[in-house]
């Protein structure tokens, strides 16, 4: 079953995101998954919520997301990620 992985990013330094967002796709890739959405345009309809910039990707299946996640990979980028921007990230198994 698909499983996605839902990010809200809020970036606070633009010079370093622009890094990670050089490095990131060849990661996910590497695990099976690809982009569906990389802070395009939105509106929020309903709530409270405010995102800055929404990212989902999608996997094979959610230990796939979670592999990628974890990865040795995916960790110098997440490390800038982390450091370069602030975000909520969630993990959702498709129908």
């Amino acid at each position: 079953m698909a499983a996605y992985v839902i990010a809200n990013v809020d970036v606070t330094d633009p010079t370093g995101y622009a890094e990670y967002r050089t490095l990131v796709p060849a990661t996910i890739e590497a695990y099976g998954g690809r982009y569906l959405v990389r802070g395009g345009a939105h509106q929020v309809v309903e709530g409270d919520w405010q995102p800055k910039r929404v990212v989902v990707l999608e996997f094979p299946t959610l230990a796939d997301a979670r592999r990628w996640y974890d990865s040795e990979e995916y960790r110098r980028p997440k490390a800038i990620r982390f450091r370069c921007a602030r975000t909520d990230v969630v993990f959702v198994e498709g129908a």
